[in-house]
């Protein structure tokens, strides 16, 4: 009962019957607040027309656009939706629309909307939601707003899409230059990609060639360049690129790197061969010293010849090593010779004086004063070195024979004091230089000499000598003060150094040869026998110890000297038969290597290094000299290149572009040849380069002229396009203006190719293409006047038709006195046709000829029409085809303008009769309307 009642007073808004709420719904108010609240009740309705009445009647736009997606295939909710936001209907704020349309994802709702929108703002934002290219050409298209159109049109970034409006979008030229500027913008694009990736792919190539180049000069200079270049490409390579020119950089850099490995370790072996130099003179210096104290010394004993055996093998031994490693120059080679020389005089005397010795002892206790004599001349002990203390006594007993007298006559005859004052200055120049034991022989000698002196000239010289005695006698304590606790240290590292078990042989030995050699260097300051013995019997211990190791090491210095020795026949072997076109960077290379394996297999026995040290010096000078002669036979070859590059340069007979080519070749050859001597290298290089650059620079010169000329042909082409631009043909017979424009434009033929003389051509064409149409209407509106002026003969041809067809009489029509001015003569032969066809007619006319004649003058019409705006009537389709295919067999055979054409159709109109009246009037009113069109020329 309750429900029954709940139906029966509740509102018709809620009564169950969709129909019944669908009429309520109609009576509701928004206005009323209840009535209000009902409708948004209704709103959330089960049935979806309700709930859409209900949003439309309320004018909640959100409520609707939020519902749409639910209802998205249904017509009447996305009318609704449309309407709403697009501002047909309801008073929705634009904010709020623009706002909602904004959060739209639905492409047809967002297309309706960019077409209908009441506003711009509107409909660009629902044009921004869009995305796929067709709805943007769609709306480029057919757009009913500019701004949106061209709007739409820049958001296109696709080519086939682009190409796409250009072909559909006609009714607006803003958005064909759009589709026709992006286009153009990508195709520069395309185009300044692809000169980029070619100018990458170029500077990739020439890296690559390069980073397998030989080093030159210029090698840094270019290289730099290279980089420089490739990073100011503003385009970034693809990985590929980027992997090649990383590996042509490091190809590029290891070959700086090499060369100034090889540039670093010259100026080490330079500087190690200053450092060989320096011992050199040190060595010799020393035995220099050593032999001209043995010729100042006052006696000479076996210890002394002992010492300088010692230092001449030190000396031998020391140079050798340093020739095995930089051969001595000249001068040292001289000067080692003359050493020599003087050493093995003073070790051949005293072979000699030991030969004697005995037999000289024995008759000096005999008193044999002949075999004295006999043995002293055997002997034949040089002057100038000190004799020893035996012939010494000898030399005085033989002279103990002279009265003193004639000796002291002698001795001041032969020993002057000029001589005197030399050696004193000798014996200070010794002791300046501290060496001692010179110093000292020198002194025992001159003592007893200048002692023995009475005259009163002697007194300075005894002064003098007193003098060095006494720095002498200073120099001697200083030794021994010093000497004294050194031989101590020097005999307590060498017993540490027997007892060390654990050091390594080779240590052993050096450390072992240092202390030797300061205990040398010691002389005889400070010494006595403990500390002697000492130390002998240390070193012993030594030697001892080292002996199986310095067998050993005798082993690998005779494998050593194999390998050199082997060294030196392969090397001989290359030198006995040289190629003739042998690379003297490999010869460089063979020499370098050489040098190191000669170094490599070091030591070897100092009896026979010297030898196979000689042999491989005088292999090295052999080899340099090759490397030399390949070097200098380099030098005029690219002499030779340099004077072809010079008669290039000179040569007008050549085309430019021929003879740069060439110079490109030439500079490949260059690259080829390998290097000139090192001094020589750089100034062929400048000169070659200077000569490629003239070259050049006249290869670019022309271009900048070519350049010129051709900037200066387009603009004399742009002054002849403004001016046709600027001029509008005002008749027909403006076309010899317009051929005198095309005479100045075809004597600048042939234009340069680029895009600005491309441009400049599609705009002349148009410019042609106007002319030519605006040409052709005028001879057309000429031949239409030609027409209209014959139109009182037309008239009167056709009156006299009349009264032909009526039976009153043939009349011929005298044109002279209807036409004032001359027809034309396809005019006047038309006029004799129409009166001879009057002459010749049958009358009266039979169906089949008013049927003949009706068809002409329909086909003359439709002829007429297609020339004039294409259209026809449905009825005369037939026609059209029959005339399209005629014109079509007519062009192929010779074609027509348009002007032509129509005169042959007014020609053929005005000789067609007799005409009828009623088929005439039938068909005039067109005729005379399509005519009109023809007189008609579009404004300029």
């Amino acid at each position: 009962m309750h429900g029954l009642l709940r139906r029966l007073f509740a509102p018709r808004w809620q009564h169950p019957d969709p129909e019944v709420r669908q009429q309520a719904l109609t009576r509701l108010d928004p206005d009323q607040p209840e009535q209000r609240e009902a409708l948004q009740a209704l709103a959330h309705d089960s049935d979806e027309n309700i709930r859409l009445a209900a949003l439309l009647a309320l004018d909640d736009v959100q409520g609707l656009v939020e519902a749409y997606p639910e209802h998205s295939q249904q017509e009447a909710w996305f009318s609704a939706v449309c309407q709403r936001l697009s501002g047909a209907e309801g008073n929705t704020d634009l904010h709020k629309r623009q706002a909602l349309v904004e959060s739209l994802d639905d492409t047809r709702l967002l297309n309706a909307i960019a077409l209908q929108g009441d506003n711009l703002n509107l409909r660009l934002a629902a044009l921004t939601r869009l995305t796929d290219d067709h709805d943007l050409i769609k709306q480029a298209c057919h757009n009913g707003v500019a701004t949106v159109r061209h709007r739409a049109a820049e958001h296109l970034e696709n080519e086939e899409s682009l190409k796409q409006l250009l072909k559909e979008a006609r009714r607006d030229r803003h958005v064909v230059r759009i589709a026709r500027e992006k286009l153009s913008q990508q195709r520069t694009d395309a185009e300044w990609l692809a000169r980029q990736q070619q100018q990458r792919e170029q500077l990739l190539q020439q890296l690559e060639q390069h980073a397998r180049a030989p080093w030159e000069p210029l090698y840094g200079g270019r290289f730099r360049h290279l980089e420089r270049e490739w990073k100011n490409l503003s385009h970034p390579p693809s990985p590929e690129q980027e992997q090649r020119f990383h590996q042509a950089v490091l190809g590029c850099r290891k070959t700086l790197h090499d060369h100034e490995t090889q540039e670093q370790a010259r100026q080490q072996s330079l500087a190690r061969r200053a450092e060989a130099e320096t011992t050199r003179d040190q060595l010799l210096e020393g035995l220099e010293e050593t032999l001209n104290g043995l010729h100042h010394a006052d006696k000479l004993t076996v210890q002394d010849i002992d010492s300088l055996r010692a230092q001449h093998q030190l000396l031998s031994q020391r140079w050798q090593a340093l020739s095995d490693l930089h051969l001595p120059s000249e001068s040292a080679r001289q000067r080692y010779s003359q050493v020599i020389v003087k050493y093995e005089q003073c070790l051949d005397a005293w072979q000699r004086w030991q030969a004697i010795s005995t037999a000289l002892e024995q008759a000096l206790a005999d008193h044999d004063h002949s075999v004295m004599v006999r043995l002293l001349k055997e002997c034949a002990w040089p002057d100038t070195l000190t004799p020893p203390p035996l012939i010494q006594r000898a030399q005085a007993t033989l002279a103990a024979e002279v009265k003193t007298s004639a000796v002291s006559d002698s001795v001041d005859a032969t020993v002057s004091l000029d001589t005197l004052d030399a050696e004193l200055d000798s014996f200070e120049h010794l002791l300046e230089h501290g060496s001692f034991k010179s110093a000292s022989r020198l002194h025992q000698r001159l003592k007893p000499q200048i002692e023995a002196l009475k005259t009163p000239e002697a007194k300075p010289l005894k002064t003098r000598l007193k003098h060095l005695g006494a720095r002498l006698a200073e120099l001697r304590d200083w030794r021994g003060f010093v000497a004294g606790p050194k031989r101590e240290q020097l005999c307590s590292s060498i017993e540490t150094l027997a007892n060390d078990q654990h050091m390594a042989e080779a240590a052993l030995d050096r450390h072992h040869r240092q202390l030797v050699k300061e205990w040398k260097s010691l002389g005889d300051a400070a010494a006595n026998r403990e500390q002697s013995a000492r130390f002998r019997a240390a070193s012993d211990r030594i030697h001892e110890r080292l002996g199986p190791w310095r067998d050993q090491l005798g082993e690998e210095r005779e494998e050593n000297l194999r390998a050199r020795e082997q060294l030196c026949e392969q090397l001989e072997t290359l030198l006995a038969q040289p190629a003739n076109n042998a690379d003297p960077d490999v010869l460089r290379e063979i020499r370098d290597k050489a040098r190191h394996q000669w170094r490599h297999y070091s030591p070897v026995p100092r009896e026979r290094s010297e030898a196979v040290g000689q042999r491989f010096g005088k292999i090295r000078h052999q080899l340099q000299a090759l490397i030399d002669l390949r070097a200098e036979q380099i030098a005029s070859q690219k002499h030779a290149l340099i004077e072809e590059v010079r008669a290039l340069r000179s040569d007008d007979q050549q085309p430019l572009t021929k003879r740069t080519a060439h110079a490109k070749q030439l500079q490949q050859r260059w690259r080829q040849l390998g290097r000139a001597p090192k001094g020589a290298e750089q100034t062929l290089w400048k000169a070659f380069r200077h000569e490629c650059d003239q070259l050049f620079a006249q290869r670019d010169a022309h271009k900048n002229e070519q350049a010129a000329r051709q900037q200066q042909q387009l603009d004399s082409l742009q002054a002849v396009i403004d001016q046709m631009d600027s001029w509008q043909p005002t008749s027909a017979d403006d076309a010899s203006t317009l051929e005198s424009f095309l005479s100045q434009v075809g004597q600048l033929e042939p234009l340069p190719r680029n895009r600005r003389s491309e441009g400049m051509q599609r705009r002349l064409n148009g410019i042609v293409r106007a002319r030519r149409e605006r040409l052709s209407r005028l001879e057309i509106a000429d031949t239409v006047q030609q027409w209209q002026r014959v139109l009182p003969l037309v008239d009167a041809h056709l009156a006299a038709d009349q009264r032909c067809l009526a039976g009153e009489g043939v009349e011929t029509i005298d044109a002279a006195e209807i036409v004032s001015a001359p027809l034309p003569k396809p005019f006047l032969e038309a006029h004799h046709t129409r009166n001879r066809q009057r002459q010749t007619a049958t009358l009266p006319l039979s169906s089949d000829d008013q049927a003949a004649l009706a068809e002409a003058l329909a086909r003359l019409r439709v002829y007429l029409s297609l020339l004039t705006n294409g259209n026809v009537r449905q009825s005369d389709e037939p026609l059209r085809l029959a005339i399209q295919v005629e014109r079509l067999n007519e062009g192929i055979r010779q074609e027509r303008s348009h002007s032509e054409e129509i005169i042959d159709v007014l020609v053929a109109l005005l000789a067609l009769g007799p005409m009828p009246a009623q088929q005439w009037e039938k068909e005039v009113k067109e005729l005379n309307s399509l005519l009109s069109d023809l007189t008609e020329v579009p404004l300029p």
